[in-house]
């Protein structure tokens, strides 16, 4: 966890792997991930490089892969998770995978087939052996009584009758789709002007759609006409429409034989069951060794990624690679090259460099979501002061500041302690929703911002927007009754009545933690809140904003740049605490000195500030202490003449270092604050107009910056009026009625403040104190030493997490 405060040491190094040794090492490497590999071929196009022939044969095996897993969800499978992620393949067994993985879909492809075409099979079978079947209603008409027994079975399709008929009646039969029926059988009637009779029935059992696969219940139609123009256009109709048309025999002997021989090439697809049974076996197969090889054939396509970064030596019997690896785990690549080479050959070494490395923090589950915030404005530069851990304390108490509520800190800690509790469970952490996945890192910082937000509801004593009289309350009513002899007429005539603090007894002091409970209860309390909140808006601001200032030091000595000490740090605390800290002193100093007694006497803060710029004095405001205005000329004084060196200090020095003849040792690692070292030589115009930036960002920055962390008032009296305004419109609605009815409709009121609590007051009011608190880190807290121009380390690594 050093590394949380600062960023750990990264060097560049060079890997010599022998070409043997080159795939094992780098496989070992990944293993471990330690490494961030740079690319030394950035002029050679991805497919000019030298193992682009195993990358190809890689992606091959993928398209493989992909073919495997698509028959898997056909069939209603899902692959197992890989049990352990399996080492990648040599290149044996890179051969034996690939053979295997063809030969299995090319077994699929084949029974597939198989299984498509006997289906198919099956399928026409079946339809016609029902249009058969459903055309017999339409064409075998019963003997009905007086009707002549030559006549009573197929009038009309008697061959002997048809030389006496001149007609010859013929038939079109088959399926359609159910959706094409209307538009099919009112073509078909406008074609034919009637020279047909059309019958449509429904398939008594639904069968599957080959097109979509679903089951659908197709329509059989019988079409009876005569002429064969006609019949020409029916079946061009049919075959618009896509309908399946079947043989029809016109005799009931020969259809009754038809059927039969249907009947008996349906019970010859036997072979249909063994052929599932065979897939079934193919796929379970799959199913077992897909996840193992994608896992294998993906590290081994990294691996010769990888390579393709390397350069060979003249000899070509040695491979070079470029690495940035953390200085701690130098140790740990060369075991793993020693573990990864036959001989033992390869080794790692460092390499100086002016670049400035990447940058490495290490996390854990605890301190990653405190980190992304940082990182979200921009990560750290190479070892400079991380405020990661720092914001671990500030940004919950910040955000409960706005926050703060017992009930509703309570709600967000209960929260956020279930997700900590349960946060190895698959069902939490798979989850494909992305705002839940938000929720769900952020776990340890919703607990902490939950806690903070109960600690400051109890300051604020407010809990649902209700005072709790945890300890009694510090303001006596009965002494001030006995004192002001109130009669019955009296409180008639005044509903409010004041309770002053000069009488003794009513005052018995302060209480002992938070604000006294009987302010709930006063007319005048919001006005009180304001003036509590606003004092320590700006005291924690102020004091937040010197803290980040403190924080520099750190970095001006890491540096080396001690003349930032005084040039720069020492000038910025000056001007905040000349101004701003003295404003603080005076909120103390008001506080201690001033009593109940003469408050009415005491004199206004703010005119003394204003008072203070201007060099002047008011005779109606009274001075806090004796020789005030004189101080206040010196504070103001000090502050302006330290704005002339934090501008002209360090350019000055700078000029002074690049005249003055010496020998200076060029160092690795380049400027901090923007400032890049080019041995000796450095721009003065460039460092003039960056210190002149700074400087201007810096003096206004103070006076705005102050102003900003007033909104910690503004969000916290806005949230606990909305929480009381939810409380009188709601809550209070559901306690009119002392009866069993009041009882009854308790239960609906409740429910409706508990979704507006949880959808207002928790998400919305929520999110908003986050996204205040954000700011008020990444812009008044960070930018006083904090520049964030850094590039993450990215190691290159199989497993995901690495650094976690």
């Amino acid at each position: 966890m050093g590394s949380l405060f600062r960023s750990e040491e990264v060097c560049l190094a060079q890997l010599f792997l022998q070409s043997a040794s080159a795939y094992s090492c780098i496989s070992e490497l990944g293993e471990r991930g330690l490494l961030e590999f740079r690319d030394l071929n950035p002029k050679v196009s991805p497919f000019q490089r030298r193992f682009v022939g195993e990358v190809r044969r890689c992606e091959e095996m993928e398209k493989t892969f992909t073919f495997l897993q698509q028959e898997l969800r056909a069939a209603g499978r899902l692959p197992a998770p890989c049990p352990e992620s399996p080492r990648a393949p040599a290149a044996r067994e890179a051969l034996r995978v690939q053979e295997q993985s063809e030969q299995l879909a090319q077994e699929l492809r084949e029974v597939s087939r198989s299984r498509s075409s006997l289906r198919d099979r099956l399928r026409d079978l079946r339809q016609h052996l029902h249009v058969l079947r459903e055309g017999q209603r339409f064409t075998s008409l019963p003997v009905g009584p007086g009707v002549p027994a030559g006549l009573g079975r197929e009038p009309i399709l008697d061959p002997s009758l048809h030389h006496h008929l001149d007609r010859k009646i013929n038939f079109v039969a088959g399926v359609i789709h159910p959706w094409r029926v209307t538009a099919f059988e009112r073509l078909l009637w406008r074609a034919c002007r009637g020279y047909l009779v059309a019958s449509f029935v429904e398939m008594p059992e639904p069968m599957e759609d080959p097109a979509t696969g679903e089951s659908i219940t197709w329509v059989i139609f019988l079409i009876s006409y005569w002429g064969e123009q006609i019949g020409q256009k029916i079946r061009k109709i049919s075959n618009c429409f896509h309908c399946q048309v079947y043989g029809y025999p016109e005799s009931e002997a020969s259809r009754t034989e038809a059927i039969t021989r249907l009947h008996g090439q349906i019970q010859e697809l036997s072979t249909l069951e063994e052929t599932e049974k065979y897939l079934a076996e193919v796929l379970d197969k799959v199913a077992q060794v897909l996840p193992t090889w994608r896992v294998q054939v993906q590290k081994m396509k990294a691996i010769y990624l990888v390579l393709n970064q390397c350069s060979f030596d003249v000899t070509k019997k040695c491979l070079i690679a470029e690495v940035w690896c953390p200085v701690r785990d130098l140790t740990q690549v060369q075991d793993a090259l020693r573990q990864g080479s036959v001989s033992g050959s390869c080794f790692v070494q460092r390499v100086p460099t002016t670049e400035s490395p990447p940058t490495l923090i290490r996390t854990n589950k605890f301190t990653a979501g405190f980190q992304s915030i940082v990182d979200a404005y921009g990560v750290a530069s190479y070892q400079e002061v991380n405020p990661a851990p720092y914001a671990i304390i500030t940004f919950p108490f910040i955000f409960a500041i706005m926050f703060g509520d017992v009930g509703h800190g309570l709600l967000m800690f209960l929260f956020a302690l279930w997700m900590v509790l349960y946060e190895d469970s698959p069902r939490l952490r798979q989850g494909t929703n992305e705002i839940w996945l938000t929720f769900f890192e952020g776990r340890y910082l919703i607990l902490l911002m939950g806690a903070f937000s109960i600690y400051t509801g109890f300051i604020y004593n407010e809990c649902f927007s209700k005072a709790t009289a945890i300890f009694p309350s510090a303001w006596s009513v009965a002494t001030m009754a006995n004192h002001s002899s109130w009669s019955s007429a009296y409180l008639a005539t005044h509903p409010s009545l004041t309770l002053d603090p000069n009488v003794t007894g009513v005052f018995q002091g302060p209480y002992p933690f938070g604000i006294d409970p009987i302010w709930s209860l006063a007319t005048n309390h919001l006005n009180f809140l304001n003036s509590f909140k606003m004092k320590m808006s700006v005291v924690l601001g102020i004091v937040h904003m010197g803290f980040g200032v403190m924080l520099g030091v750190f970095n001006h000595v890491h540096f080396q740049q001690r003349h930032r000490l005084v040039l720069e740090f020492l000038p910025e605390m000056i001007f905040l605490l000349a101004l701003f800290g003295y404003l603080v002193f005076l909120i103390f100093y008001k506080w201690i000195k001033f009593s109940a007694a003469d408050s009415r006497v005491a004199p206004s803060i703010l005119i003394h500030f204003i008072d203070m710029f201007l060099f002047t004095s008011n005779a109606e405001n009274l001075p806090l202490y004796p020789g005030q205005v004189p101080v206040q000329m010196v504070l103001v004084v000090l502050a302006l003449a330290s704005v002339p060196v934090l501008l002209l200090g360090t350019p000055l020095y700078q000029w002074c270092r690049q005249r003055a003849p010496r020998t200076v040792r060029p160092r690795a690692v380049g400027g901090f604050m923007g400032i890049t070292r080019r041995g000796i030589q450095h721009d003065f115009a460039e460092i003039f107009m960056h210190q002149a930036i700074h400087t201007i960002e810096y003096c206004l920055g103070c006076v705005s910056n102050t102003a900003s962390y007033l909104r910690l008032w503004a969000l916290s009296l806005a949230h606990a009026q909305l929480s009381e305004v939810l409380w009188s419109m709601v809550m209070r609605n559901g306690f009119v009625g002392l009866s069993y009815v009041g009882g009854v409709v308790l239960v609906p009121v409740f429910a409706a403040f508990a979704v507006l609590t949880v959808a207002i007051l928790l998400v919305m009011e929520g999110l908003s104190a986050f996204l205040h608190a954000l700011r008020l880190h990444w812009v008044e807290f960070q930018n006083k030493f904090y520049v964030g121009a850094g590039y993450k380390l990215c190691p290159f690594a199989f497993a995901p997490d690495t650094w976690e």
